[in-house]
């Protein structure tokens, strides 16, 4: 069974998914009629979804910046407030591409904690067109996520399963233009209190941060300044409050803070530069 998208999904289907909670019923259901091939898929979906599987999950994909992000089963969920990463990126690229970067090699990007990789494709998809090429490296240390990540990023970058930096080629030292990371930021105690999609269906590596929520976010800054290029950029995602410490950390690490946000998204970025002189 298939339909159109912007056909009204049956009201009984719609009933059922608002029923087990689903807040954009409507939507879900005609993404979930128009992802089943077969009646018997449509109900196997819809039981899934039902039962607390992330929609994601269900259907394999998940939309991100305009791209359609392969999403495997036990693999984090890119959020639509990663997009706000994506873009500050971008704009930082645009702007600072000519001081950092060399005429004879494209700029380099490193996706660390990259899940399925959408922040390295979708970074890939929007300066690729602008500068002509982009040197993608992915890294995570959870092998289902790296697999998941190579599906998205084949023709790309590389992918790399490791610890952080650690996973990385040596010979990218001192030569990144941008860092970016959505790395976890929960803190440990608040894992429970997140929606069981996330708490059952998500990994927990991809979301407890440790105590305070920034354990591995310190080791992403600390290791930025031997990894990125003269006047290269790390960029962060992380909430609000947490925001200011880790501006702090930026600093005590030598790197030029600015922190980003948007109301709208209800996303904060923070963004460490390293000078272009020591």
């Amino acid at each position: 069974m298939s339909a159109p998208p912007t056909s009204s999904p049956p009201l009984d289907l719609v009933a059922v998914l608002r029923g087990a909670g689903c807040v954009f019923a409507e939507d879900e259901a005609r993404l979930l009629l128009s992802s089943a091939a077969t009646p018997a898929e449509l109900a196997a979906m819809v039981e899934r979804r039902v039962s607390g599987v992330p929609l994601e999950h269900v259907v394999g994909w998940a939309a991100f910046c305009g791209l359609r992000i392969a999403v495997d089963p036990g693999v984090f969920v890119p959020r639509p407030r990663t997009e706000f990463l994506v873009e500050q990126a971008v704009a930082l690229a645009a702007a600072a591409w000519a001081p950092v970067g060399s005429p004879d090699r494209p700029p380099i990007v490193v996706d660390l904690c990259c899940g399925t990789g959408a922040v390295g494709a979708a970074l890939v998809a929007a300066l690729a067109p602008e500068l002509g090429a982009v040197e993608l490296h992915a890294t995570d240390i959870d092998p289902a996520a790296v697999r998941c990540a190579r599906r998205n990023v084949a023709a790309t970058g590389q992918v790399y399963e490791g610890d952080l930096y650690a996973a990385l080629p040596s010979s990218l030292r001192g030569r990144v233009d941008l860092v970016v990371a959505n790395a976890p930021y929960v803190p440990t105690e608040a894992v429970a209190l997140l929606p069981a999609e996330a708490r059952v269906h998500e990994p927990l590596v991809s979301l407890d941060g440790g105590s305070d929520g920034l354990d591995v976010l310190r080791r992403v800054v600390s290791g930025a300044p031997a990894w990125l290029a003269p006047g290269g950029h790390l960029l962060v995602e992380t909430s609000e409050h947490q925001s200011p410490g880790l501006a702090a950390t930026l600093v005590s690490s030598g790197l030029i803070p600015r922190i980003a946000s948007s109301g709208e998204l209800f996303a904060t970025v923070v963004i460490g530069t390293r000078p272009l002189r020591a």
